[in-house]
């Protein structure tokens, strides 16, 4: 299980309330290593299946090729405009690959369940469109981090 956090444990949010916020957000941001050291960012649509995050990432991206190379990956979703609304998870740890890549819909009992929840999420249908480009990667992580800045006394905060 992931290593809680130890410091901003008053903003840091609840199991429960972190999985309500994973549910329902609709687009990270996925940290990957590159070949020189340096860090690549991009956005990428995700499920939350209450243990790992699901990215369906296409396969020929530079992302794809880095977590070939590299597994570490930290992904964060936020959210927030005004100070007091700043909310948001971080998740680190090593990237699995999971199923057939690029994905064409082979029956692959792992992905029941973050195809289920991605089809009904994004599409609005029962099960999974697929395009012969994404493939699903799996991210149990390591760490996790939390914030929700509205739990902070202040003026506007309670």
């Amino acid at each position: 299980m992931a290593v809680t956090q130890r410091r901003g444990r008053r903003i840091m949010m609840t199991d429960e309330e972190r999985d309500a916020y994973l549910t329902g957000q609709r687009t990270c941001r996925v940290a990957t290593v590159g070949t020189d050291g340096r860090p690549h960012a991009g956005a990428l649509w995700f499920c939350w299946d209450g243990g790992s995050l699901w990215l369906y990432s296409i396969t020929r991206s530079l992302r794809w090729s880095q977590l070939r190379r590299d597994p570490r990956v930290s992904v964060v979703i936020d959210d927030g405009v005004e100070y007091g609304e700043l909310r948001g998870v971080e998740l680190a740890g090593d990237a699995s690959f999971i199923g057939e890549a690029p994905r064409t819909g082979k029956p692959c009992p792992e992905l029941d369940t973050p195809e289920r929840l991605f089809a009904a999420k994004y599409f609005g249908m029962e099960t999974m469109p697929h395009d012969n480009r994404h493939a699903w990667l799996r991210l149990t992580p390591t760490t996790i981090t939390s914030w929700d800045f509205s739990k902070l006394p202040g003026p506007d905060n309670g």
